[in-house]
C-alpha cells in the first residue's frame, strides 16, 4: 500500500485543484493520499468526489504555528472541521494571510519590484494569497527567474527585505487544540534545512509531552542522515513516524508518491484520531 500524506492543491499553495491532485496521485500509484492544504479545510469535499474506486483520502491541513520565535509547520489528520475553536483559529490565520500579502506586495513595490496586488489576485484565484502566489507573481514580473529565488533574505525569505511577518498559533497550544478536535498531530518536515527550516530535538520534545504523535521523517527535504536521526528521535520519544511528498504540483515538479508512510504508522494514526473517518471512494 502507497501512503501519501502530505499534499497541497490551489486551495492553498498548491498550482492543481484538488480533484486534479486526486487524480494524479492515483495515476502515481497512490492508495492513500492527504490533502494538506495551509490553514484550510476548503478543498476536502471537491477531493472526495474526485476518489477513484479503490483510494482512500484523509481529511488533513497544515497549520501554521510559531515556537522560540520560529516558524513550525503542524500537520492536523482528522479532526472535527466543525469544532468551534479551531475552525476560529484557521479563520484568524486566513484572515492574516491577505492582510500579509499586500504588505509584502507593498514593500516588494518600494523596492523597485514591479509586482502588482492584481497580479497576485490572479494567480491566487479563489485560494487565500500566501508567499508562493508572491513569488510565482515576482517571477511573472521578471524580478526573479525561477519561485526558489524569493525565499531568500534578498526578498520574502523569512527575515528578508520584503518579508511581512504573520499571525500563527503558539506550536503548544496548536497540538492542544488538533487533539481537543479529535485529530492527530504530526509534526511537518523538521529538518528542511534546505530552506533554513530546523526544529530542534528539545523542541520536538517539548511537543510530544503535551501530545504529539508523530514526525514526518521521509520528506524530499531531508537528506539520509536527518531521516535516521528524526527516527531515532521518534523512537525515544514514542512518536510514529511518517513519509510523504509535501507535492505542491508545478511548484515541486508533481512528485505526489515520492515518499510514502508505512502502513503500520498509518494504522496508528488512524487508531488515534476520533474527530473524522477517512473517505473510501465506493465503486462506481
Amino acid at each position: 500500500m502507497r501512503i501519501d500524506l502530505h499534499s497541497h492543491s490551489s486551495v492553498s499553495d498548491g498550482t492543481q485543484p484538488p480533484a486534479d491532485v486526486v487524480r494524479r496521485a492515483h495515476a502515481a500509484g497512490v492508495d492513500v493520499l492527504a490533502l494538506t492544504d495551509h490553514d484550510t479545510v476548503a478543498g476536502h469535499a471537491e477531493a472526495v468526489r474526485a476518489l477513484p474506486a479503490g483510494m482512500t483520502l484523509v481529511r488533513g491541513m497544515e497549520l501554521s504555528c510559531r515556537l522560540g520565535g520560529r516558524s513550525l509547520h503542524l500537520l492536523a489528520y482528522l479532526f472535527d472541521p466543525d469544532e468551534p475553536e479551531l475552525a476560529a483559529e484557521r479563520r484568524r490565520i486566513r484572515e492574516d494571510r491577505a492582510h500579509r500579502a499586500r504588505g509584502m506586495v507593498e514593500r516588494l513595490r518600494r523596492l523597485g519590484a514591479p509586482v502588482t496586488w492584481e497580479t497576485v489576485q490572479r494567480i491566487t484565484g479563489d485560494s487565500v494569497p500566501g508567499r508562493p502566489h508572491i513569488a510565482r507573481a515576482m517571477v511573472d514580473a521578471g524580478v526573479i527567474s525561477s519561485v526558489d529565488q524569493a525565499f531568500t533574505r534578498e526578498w520574502i525569505g523569512e527575515g528578508g527585505r520584503a518579508y511581512v511577518d504573520r499571525y500563527a498559533l503558539d506550536a503548544v497550544g496548536a497540538v492542544g487544540l488538533v487533539r481537543e478536535a479529535g485529530g492527530v498531530p504530526v509534526l511537518a518536515h523538521p529538518r528542511a534545512s534546505r530552506r533554513g527550516y530546523l526544529v530542534t530535538d528539545e523542541e520536538i520534545a517539548r511537543l510530544a509531552r503535551v501530545g504529539l504523535a508523530g514526525i514526518e521523517a521521509d520528506h524530499p527535504d531531508h537528506a539520509a542522515a536527518d531521516r535516521a536521526d528524526v527516527r531515532g528521535l521518534a523512537a525515544d520519544l514514542g512518536l510514529f513516524v511518517t513519509g510523504a511528498s509535501d507535492d505542491h504540483g508545478e511548484l515541486t515538479g508533481h512528485r505526489l508518491g515520492a515518499e510514502t508512510t508505512a502502513p503500520e504508522a498509518y494504522e496508528t494514526l488512524m487508531s488515534q484520531a476520533t474527530g473524522a473517518a477517512p473517505d473510501r471512494a465506493r465503486a462506481r
